[in-house]
């Protein structure tokens, strides 16, 4: 008898197809060293091994060898698991990973609208029972070490297990056929963690002895940050205002506490993408590696176009996390936590054993705060993550607070690492808040005329307004319709332009309006700020681009307005804007740590802020028998409200370079492909890049659209992307208008 196939090679030819024996072995093997991050090796293994059980059917054999049939494989090595392991426990979680490790995790019961639609009892029905073939044998099951942990463990533990071994199951099987296709295919950094934190050490130490107050109560909380990594694994806290070091110190602690404790790497959570480009440069440069660093944000979405077949042949198509030290966003972090798709569930195993700094931790996702907090607990509880609250507003998301939900963590239980938040919050103050009142964009624009001031706005119709009115030398714009290349050109100027009027009080003075981007991660420093009401988070960051390096004589100026009706805050900014009007009525520094716990415990609990919109843990908790509605939860869990896709931005200054070009044109893998596109893609809704497309290849030209469909799409018309406000279309239905 021919042993069966796992893979045929492209070229068709049959004598360099890999088979099945040597698949499911390689992925066997995989799947158990990355299970073995979190003490499920023996589950990995056999997970591996019964993945493709199914290919051994003729009709799946045919499908590989001839003309393509509907034939599916995923089934049967789940039945096999619910026959041999039952199904209540084990088996049906070995059951759910192999069922799902193509299209992703099914609903335990009940169809779904989402992908995938078929729940796994049916698939469990569909699927044939098949004997193991002679050269498979699976060890001994032994029960993994996060369920070991746990006296009793919980639905919601029982849940997130499962989610872990997918990940650990379908990473293993992409990067396994990707060594069948494409041996060649970039790796990830083998970079030694102690080499990387040697070499931020040698950094610092090349800074200049400080000697302003602000330089020397930053390298006090650097030096703490040193000392506290040595601290248990757990939940920990860094209080600083900013402008404190929080970044530096945020790094240095998590690199020492990682080699201190033997974990694998750092994820950095930050709040926004178009952040995260300069917070990925900063630690490239203080680490002194290129690719040590890697920054995911990426929109493009490759599993959503494929089928099974597709599934096997597409390359690289998402990051796994295979690095040492990994920059992401909030979004692409904890709907990853919650996602069902194998694109976005690939990287979870590499999270355990993992520091995870969550930079501006004020900005975690109110409603869906519980299930996100839950998801935190697991990971430290059974996965051996310690995470790190680092902001200059901690939110009150602890027991301590008053959050009565058994995912709240223990400030008793939370180690702080600053020296003394409150004494910092005295001796960094930079800064007088002044209520303005309502405003009007020409009065507004009159008072800022001639001033250097940092302008900040809810959104980016009103910034752009206001720069319209007050253009000239010295006024910069800066919103999220920017390409990353275009923002780090525009903070390069303002920077520069800051400095030389520090200076030189001839030299002209520097104004810019800009949406919310500058609150987090931007250096940048301003003699005065003016704040559009919003949440008092976000009007404590405004304030930490105020006179944040203490050079003014006096203390640097921040001014809160009210803006005109036609400009009011984002949907989901509305309600902190409400909380932040009743606390500046009994706060006259709202900056405070007093004003910031009442503006916290006010939008938590005070308005009865629903802190799982969509039942999350419901669904979860209800989850008899294991059925969890995994397709269902990660089509809900979405924390930003409208989906977007990537554009490219190929014409002009900003747009792609020529080595991105050939990259684009001529890359082997879509994944690299999509990581060099970063820097040069905005984000868009999918109605107005489809727009766009229809429109014709004069507007927009859809690249390899034959191997990657419409995941790379470059806007070549320079009508549309403006070099001082960068990609506009405020009503689609004006594009052609504007275009032609």
């Amino acid at each position: 008898m021919k042993q069966p196939l796992a893979h045929t090679a492209e070229n068709g030819d049959i004598s360099a197809a890999e088979l099945l024996v040597d698949h499911s072995l390689a992925v066997s093997r995989s799947a158990a060293k990355n299970a073995d991050a979190f003490d499920a090796g023996v589950v990995g293994q056999i997970t591996g091994w019964l993945h493709d059980l199914g290919k051994i059917k003729p009709e799946f054999q045919a499908k590989l060898l001839g003309p393509t049939n509907t034939e599916s494989h995923s089934g049967e090595g789940a039945r096999y698991a619910i026959e041999t392991f039952g199904a209540t426990g084990l088996g049906k979680i070995i059951a759910y990973c192999i069922a799902g490790h193509h299209t992703g995790l099914p609903n335990g019961k009940g169809r779904s609208e989402n992908r995938p639609a078929t729940p796994l009892c049916e698939r469990i029905d569909q699927a044939e029972t098949l004997p193991l073939p002679d050269w498979m044998t699976l060890p001994e099951l032994a029960l993994p070490g996060p369920m070991n942990k746990a006296t009793k463990p919980t639905n919601f533990e029982f849940h997130f297990f499962i989610r872990m071994l997918f990940s650990a199951l379908v990473d293993a099987d992409f990067v396994e056929t990707e060594r069948y296709y494409s041996p060649d295919a970039p790796r990830g950094s083998a970079a030694d963690l102690t080499v990387l934190r040697d070499r931020l050490i040698h950094r610092l130490a090349q800074f200049p002895p400080p000697e302003t107050e602000v330089n020397q109560l930053r390298a006090e909380v650097l030096s703490a940050a040193g000392d506290r990594a040595l601290e248990r694994r757990g939940f920990f806290s860094l209080t600083v205002p900013t402008g404190g070091g929080k970044t530096l110190s945020s790094l240095r602690f998590a690199l020492d506490h990682a080699i201190n404790h033997d974990m694998r790497r750092i994820i950095y959570v930050v709040p926004y993408s178009a952040i995260i480009e300069q917070t990925a440069d900063v630690f490239r440069r203080d680490l002194g590696d290129e690719d040590a660093v890697l920054e995911h944000h990426t929109g493009y979405d490759f599993d959503a176009r494929m089928d099974e077949v597709q599934a096997e042949r597409m390359k690289l198509a998402a990051q796994n996390w295979d690095r040492p030290i990994i920059v992401t966003t909030a979004v692409q972090f904890f709907e990853s936590l919650f996602a069902n798709r194998t694109q976005k569930c690939r990287k979870l195993h590499n999270i355990a054993n993992s520091v995870i700094v969550l930079d501006e931790a004020q900005t975690l996702p109110v409603n869906f705060l519980r299930p996100s907090l839950a998801a935190l607990k697991e990971l430290a509880r059974g996965y051996g993550c310690s995470v790190v609250f680092c902001t200059a507003t901690q939110p009150a998301i602890f027991k301590e607070d008053g959050l009565d939900h058994p995912e709240a963590p223990r400030k008793a239980d939370t180690i702080e690492i600053a020296p003394h938040p409150e004494r910092l919050y005295q001796q960094l103050k930079r800064v007088e808040v002044h209520q303005m009142g309502a405003i009007s964009n020409d009065t507004l624009a009159g008072r800022l005329r001639g001033r250097s001031a940092l302008v900040i706005l809810n959104n980016k119709k009103h910034a752009r307004t206001l720069y319209d009115r007050v253009q000239g030398a010295g006024v910069y714009h800066l919103t999220t319709a920017m390409t990353g290349v275009h923002r780090r050109h525009v903070l390069k100027q303002v920077a520069e332009g800051l400095r030389a009027h520090q200076k030189n009080a001839d030299a002209p003075p520097v104004l810019l309006f800009s949406t919310s981007l500058v609150e987090a991660g931007v250096d940048l420093d301003f003699p005065e700020v003016w704040r559009a009401i919003a949440g008092l988070d976000s009007i404590a960051q405004a304030a930490g681009r105020c006179n944040r390096e203490g050079r003014l004589e006096g203390k640097g100026q921040v001014y809160i307005f009210e803006p005109e009706a036609d400009f009011p805050p984002p949907p989901e900014l509305k309600q902190n804007a409400e909380v932040a009007r009743s606390v500046l009525l009994s706060h006259t520094d709202p900056l405070t740590p007093e004003a910031i716990t009442a503006y916290f415990r006010q939008l938590y609990w005070d308005r009865s802020a629903d802190l799982d919109a969509k039942g999350i843990m419901a669904r979860i908790d209800q989850g008899n028998q294991l059925d969890f509605p995994f397709a269902d939860i990660a089509a809900d869990f979405k924390l930003i409200g409208e989906t977007t896709v990537p554009l490219i931005i190929g014409a002009g200054e900003y747009g792609l370079d020529d080595t991105a070009r050939d990259i684009l044109k001529y890359g082997k893998y879509p994944g690299a492909i999509a990581r060099k596109m970063q820097p040069f893609s905005i984000s868009i809704s999918p109605y107005i890049r489809k727009t766009l497309i229809g429109l014709g290849p004069g507007v927009v030209e859809v690249i390899r659209a034959e191997e990657f469909g419409e995941q790379f799409v470059v806007l070549n018309n320079d009508k549309l992307y403006d070099k001082t406000a960068g990609f506009s279309a405020e009503d689609p239905e004006d594009l052609g208008e504007k275009i032609f």
